[in-house]
């Protein structure tokens, strides 16, 4: 038992005035502490308090890419600007995944978001080891100007190789699932931020693209143009970049009705809006439009745009505030936007709280990623040819092997453009040569270049190996964005849809001296008339830019350890001339949706080693209404004699009503199946996804009448049908 004494009374005096010293201390420090410091406080919270102690100069200097620092508020510098189409990109050692029109070529959404989970863990890891050491590189932060979900609607155009290709829905889905591996799914905080661009109409021509203008009416611009921006902004994502064109007459970085009208309050979008890099300078000297940059940079502010990848806006808005062109308080909702991102992928919070602290050299680039690389190349390659199934090849029946073409050995034809570094790129030649045993003899020659259509190599080599490996196609300095496509015949642009002379010619002497099996690969961002080769080749593997893991990929093909599942999603022409001329945006007679002639391969063709049959389980209704759902499910059955994964696509004929579609994908699944096997597929397609825009009345509208869904392997393929009335 304690007994009081005075000795006991003076020691709990003590504690209990240290208890209360320690609480007024934390109080004192807690009321010290700015409000926009404390992580506790909601966010729109934090951002008013933040922009309530800057200057309007301060202000202004934060609305440019590179934002300055404000030392007495504690804001560092922070560059904006960070690419990760598919992999963390210019900021050294990273994963390559494939290409984006190869991501979209594997229809499996969910494989997307694992890729993008990756890349922002890559870029969180490389964040934390730039930030460590204090430092303010581009390129090594975690605002991503990506995805670009622009429609491929030409396949002239040079960067067509960074979209998802040329259907909306098909990009919606992708692009969606590509954000949502980005951004994470905390609606209050950011793992990284993701941009869809290039908003919007914006698909070509390179050459033209700072003063071209886009003429298209409201219909096409809805349903095509604007269709996946619209999804994007409804799964969360965080950004949004205008684009260099015009839109009927308006730069997209000064249109108010498209960035504030429609994009604000129609679609309800949250986030930040940037502009295309250089595109305010556009607006006043080349588009010209707006007379000075002042009134430029008021214009665009006016608009709803709040950071510009230039210095328009940091240069001229405090001019255009003090000349009565803007007001502070617009100044301050465009950096309001700015600030909230910040917030949310926690700048102004304790970094050792943030979920990804921990993240280091060892979350970038290991056996992981490399291995899920491998796998999205895999599932991306498209098999367009296997004349008497000449594949897979068994390697118990070849001894030798030739590996040539000017792009077996090419990094560049495994990466494409904005892509990154790897210390373990695996090319065609290396991946060939490390899935056969070391007692079998694997060749390499270049075979030719992308010029001369008479000297050739390998040839004579070629005829002493049992199998060849030719290849050939295009690289990101023949097709990509202008400036970085610098042997492109248009400013970054295709001419037409014609393999290299050389490689034609080349493919053409191999076979007049090879009697045994040639297995042709091309790598590609877009189409191409394969038909020139196509007399060339047993078979025929349309690789695109398939990453760091191409080779791998490859062998694993060729070889058997599984059966080639990608699909095209672009339509690939017959010749250009069966194209409307490339600067109109109409998109009557382009892309599956609209085109009625013959082409060489459909959108959504692929083949595979093994067969599939489709079985109805339990048809669509007969009828629905706007509210309805529609809802269909099927049996897939491997009939073949190996496993495989086929792609399960749905598609919509309408009405025959003016300016409809002949056809649209509206859902799609992909399952993996085992020889002899079956596996159930229920597709579910909301009435809704049927709307088309009212251009007289200026509004959606569900059309009544009668519909049909199709369900097949590509867009020309019909394995189920059944149709339906919309009331």
């Amino acid at each position: 038992m304690d007994y009081i004494t005075p000795k006991n009374i003076l020691k709990n005096t003590i504690c209990i005035l240290s208890v209360l010293c320690i609480f007024a201390s934390s109080t004192a420090l807690a009321q010290q502490q700015p409000l926009y410091k404390d992580a506790a406080q909601p966010i729109d919270k934090r951002v008013k308090d933040l922009i309530s102690r800057l200057t309007l100069e301060e202000k202004v200097s934060l609305l440019g890419y590179q934002s300055k620092a404000v030392p007495r508020l504690g804001i560092p510098a922070y560059n904006w600007w960070n690419e990760g189409l598919h992999g963390v990109a210019r900021a050294g050692e990273a994963t390559i995944f494939p290409q984006a029109i190869a991501m979209a070529a594997t229809f499996n959404d969910n494989l997307i978001t694992s890729l993008s989970n990756v890349i922002s863990t890559e870029a969180r890891a490389k964040y934390n080891l730039s930030a460590a050491k204090h430092q303010n590189l581009q390129y090594m932060g975690l605002t991503f100007w990506t995805p670009n979900i622009n429609i491929f609607r030409d396949p002239r155009w040079g960067r067509g190789q960074e979209t998802y290709g040329e259907d909306p829905y098909l990009t919606a889905r992708i692009g969606s699932a590509f954000v949502k591996g980005m951004q994470g799914t905390d609606p209050n905080s950011l793992k990284a931020s993701a941009t869809a661009k290039h908003f919007a109409a914006h698909s070509g021509p390179e050459a033209t693209r700072d003063y071209f203008n886009s003429v298209v009416d409201e219909k096409d611009l809805r349903e095509t143009y604007l269709y996946a921006f619209h999804a994007l902004v409804d799964s969360g994502v965080e950004s949004i970049m205008t684009a260099y064109n015009s839109i009927n007459g308006v730069p997209n970085s000064v249109n108010k009705q498209l960035v504030t009208d429609i994009l604000r309050k129609e679609w309800g979008f949250k986030g930040h809006v940037v502009t295309d890099c250089g595109a305010l300078d556009d607006v006043f000297q080349t588009h010209k439009t707006i007379p000075t940059a002042t009134e430029a940079a008021a214009a665009a502010i006016k608009a709803g745009i709040d950071l510009d990848c230039s210095d328009v806006l940091q240069t001229d808005v405090v001019k255009a505030v003090e000349e009565k062109l803007l007001t502070e308080q617009e100044v301050d909702e465009a950096l309001s936007h700015l600030l909230k991102t910040e917030f949310k992928l926690g700048f102004f919070n304790d970094p050792s709280t943030s979920p990804y602290y921990n993240y280091g050299a060892d979350s970038v680039h290991n056996v992981q990623h490399i291995a899920l690389a491998r796998k999205v190349a895999e599932q991306s390659m498209v098999l367009l040819k296997n004349s008497n199934h000449i594949l897979p090849l068994n390697k118990a029946n070849y001894s030798s092997y030739m590996v040539l073409g000017p792009n077996a050995a090419s990094l560049d034809a495994m990466v494409g453009s904005y892509h990154g570094v790897s210390s373990k790129a695996v090319n065609f030649v290396e991946g060939i040569t490390a899935a056969v045993d070391p007692a079998t003899r694997v060749e390499y020659d270049l075979g030719c270049d992308y010029k001369d259509t008479t000297h050739f190599g390998g040839i004579w080599g070629a005829g002493n190996a049992d199998v060849t490996i030719a290849v050939i196609g295009l690289s990101p300095v023949l097709e990509g964005e202008a400036g970085d496509a610098f042997l492109a015949e248009s400013g970054g642009d295709k001419k037409n849809l014609s393999l290299p002379a050389s490689e034609i010619a080349f493919m053409r002497e191999l076979r007049k001296s090879i009697k045994k099996p040639v297995i042709a690969v091309i790598t590609a961002g877009s189409d191409v008339d394969v038909s020139a080769i196509e007399p060339y080749a047993d078979a025929i593997i349309f690789a695109w830019y398939p990453g760091e893991q191409a080779g791998n990929a490859l062998a694993d093909i060729i070889f058997g350890k599984m059966s080639p599942s990608g699909h095209l999603p672009l339509t690939f022409y017959n010749k250009i001339d069966d194209l409307p001329v490339y600067a109109s945006y109409a998109m009557a007679g382009r892309t599956y949706r609209y085109f009625k002639g013959p082409v060489q391969y459909p959108f959504g063709y692929g083949l595979s080693y093994t067969t599939f049959n489709y079985e109805l389980v339990k048809p669509p209704s007969q009828q629905y209404s706007s509210r309805d759902t529609i809802a269909i499910t099927i049996k897939v059955k491997n009939t073949g004699a190996m496993d495989g994964d086929e792609v399960v696509q749905a598609y919509i004929q309408y009405p025959l009503i003016d300016r409809m579609p002949l056809k649209e994908l509206k859902g799609f699944k992909r399952v993996s199946v085992t020889k002899g096997n079956e596996h159930p597929v229920t597709i579910k397609i909301p009435v809704k996804e049927l709307q088309k825009w009212d251009i007289t009345n200026h509004k959606w509208k569900i059309y009544p009448g009668n519909y049909k869904l199709v369900l097949g392997s590509n867009s020309g393929d019909q394995k189920l049908s059944s149709t339906f009335k919309v009331e």
